[in-house]
């Protein structure tokens, strides 16, 4: 991500605080899947149009994230099979800030995802099955009895944050993604890969990402971080649904390379 400063400094900057008037209530999310090159060429025509935010004076902000699950990957069975109704939990360290957050996403039959969290201890990242505040958080908002939860995927990646001009569209551009799976002990390095997430109010206009992405041919295309680093890491895991969504992956990386499953 290093190779995209000098394109980020050319943009205005926005601050955490600032980013709060993007308030998005009622909002849309589209996610789009590309590779290094694609987002350098995107930045450039978009620079002029974006705030970029930074922390600290950085652009980059590095994150952290464990997945919970059963032993039979319950919650990643429930996405793979396309259960209309289901949860993934996890624990994010937002490491610029140290700040973490033991979170919930929840997923109704209406494509609706709602995401609940409480801040925890940081030095509790990887036992915060272990705090009180969390377990009460679990029983009254889950439906997996605590006992049956252990990490199952660790992943790290960086992401930089823009915001248009006009203050109703978010953009979130996640790369160097890597994961490690904690059952098997498998590791897959995901880093050319680029996932950006656009959100924005319904029915607000086309905006310059918008005619970009349509020059580019750039389509939505969804993907689950989660699912798609179980897939790679857990060789017991239910994959068919999975498969042509990786042979995507493999071809935005590299058009002769296609992932393979381990």
């Amino acid at each position: 991500m290093e190779q995209y400063k000098p394109i980020l400094d050319t943009m205005s900057p926005i601050t955490l605080s600032e980013m709060k008037a993007v308030r998005l209530m009622n909002r849309v999310d589209d996610k789009f899947l590309i590779n290094r090159m694609q987002l350098a060429a995107l930045l450039e025509r978009i620079a002029p149009y974006y705030y970029v935010q930074r922390i600290d004076g950085e652009p980059l902000a590095p994150y952290r994230t464990l997945y919970f699950d059963t032993a039979d990957l319950a919650m990643y069975t429930a996405h793979h099979n396309r259960k209309l109704n289901r949860q993934k939990l996890r624990v994010r360290c937002y490491r610029n800030s140290q700040t973490t957050f033991f979170e919930i996403k929840n997923k109704n039959n209406k494509g609706k995802t709602n995401k609940i969290r409480i801040p925890i201890d940081t030095s509790m990242f990887d036992r915060c099955l272990e705090i009180d505040e969390v377990c009460k958080f679990l029983l009254k908002e889950s439906p997996y009895a605590i006992p049956s939860l252990h990490d199952q995927l660790e992943n790290t990646f960086r992401r930089i944050t823009l915001v248009d001009k006009g203050m109703h569209e978010r953009v979130t551009i996640d790369s160097e993604i890597c994961f490690h799976n904690h059952t098997s002990g498998i590791d897959c390095d995901l880093s050319p890969l680029v996932v950006m997430e656009v959100k924005r109010e319904v029915g607000a206009p086309a905006t310059p990402i918008d005619h970009a992405l349509l020059d580019m041919r750039i389509h939505p295309k969804r993907m689950s971080k989660y699912c798609i680093g179980t897939a790679l890491t857990a060789p017991d895991a239910k994959t068919n649904r999975f498969k042509p969504k990786l042979r995507f992956i493999g071809k935005v990386i590299d058009n002769n390379r296609i992932i393979t499953i381990q």
